[in-house]
Order: C-alpha cells, then structure tokens, then sequence
C-alpha cells in the first residue's frame, strides 16, 4: 500500500510542469494524509476517506494533463475514473486488505465505505469552492480556497469518525 502511494505521488512530482487547474499541493497533502493515518494506526474508515479522496485528486489531475496535452477521446473521464479506483482498489482486495468479514462498517467494508466516502466529500470541497468563487465574482475569497476546502471536509469528516466510532 506505501509502495502504490509513493510510486503514484512520485511519477505526479517528476512529470514537466505544465499549467494545471487542479493543485499538485492538494494531491501531495491528501497523499500526506494517508500516509500520517497509517503510521498513527488509524482505522481503516479514516484512512479510506483519504484514500478516495487522493484518488479523485488524481483522476482531475489526469484529465487536466490530458487536457493540456490536447488528448480527448469519447468517455475519457469513466475511463481514467475507473482505472484509478481499480487500481487502487484491487491490489487492496488480492492482498487480503480489503474485504475481511470482520473490518465492516454498515455491511461494506470499511476501507471501501471510506474511499468511497472520502471521494465524495472531497469532490463536495471541490463544488464548495467553485461555488464561493463563482458568488465572489470569479475570485476566491482567500489564498487556498480550494486546498482548504477540499481538506477541511475530509479533517471534520476523520474527526467525527475517530471520536464516535
């Protein structure tokens, strides 16, 4: 699992800069994320929500390099959607990781409900954000916005979490 993460984080930091609507900081501080909720031994529905939430942060910034490289094919955005939760999902459940009868939260599994959870808070962030801009004239209402909004949701989210389950 360190090994996906890192090897994931490090071809994103390595690639030529290029313009970019998504911010490679987002991506870096949800990767932090997970990488802090293992080492603390967090549960797993914690380390979830930053699982899904860094896996939507890759898929936009996927399709925002393939934007910029002018590469566009039908059904693009399910396509790289898919891969990327395959890729990160499979090798969790061939591993033994995922799918332990006993590591359940409301019948699904708890690193599944969290990813799952964990993508669409993050993408709730992301809608946050566009929102407030778009009420502000086009502008944020401060530097960060967008990185704060998308983290904040997934902090409250892992507070609530650790502290009532």
């Amino acid at each position: 699992m360190k090994k996906i993460l890192a090897i994931t984080v490090a071809t994103f930091l390595i690639l030529p800069k290029i313009t970019l609507a998504f911010c490679p900081v987002c991506t870096v501080a949800v990767g932090a994320g997970v990488g802090l909720a293992e080492w603390l031994g967090i549960d797993d529905l914690i380390s979830g929500l930053w699982i899904g939430a860094f896996t939507v942060s890759l898929i936009i910034w996927t399709i925002n390099w393939l934007n910029g490289k002018n590469i566009k094919f039908k059904g693009r955005k399910i396509l790289i959607s898919l891969e990327y939760y395959l890729i990160i999902i499979l090798p969790l459940w061939w591993k033994g990781i995922m799918g332990h009868p006993f590591n359940k939260f409301c019948g699904v599994d708890k690193l599944f409900f969290g990813i799952i959870s964990g993508s669409i808070l993050f993408s709730a962030g992301l809608m946050t954000h566009s929102y407030l801009r778009q009420k502000n004239g086009g502008k944020s209402y401060f530097k960060g916005q967008k990185i704060a909004l998308s983290v904040i949701f997934l902090i409250i989210a892992s507070l609530v979490l650790y502290f009532t389950y």
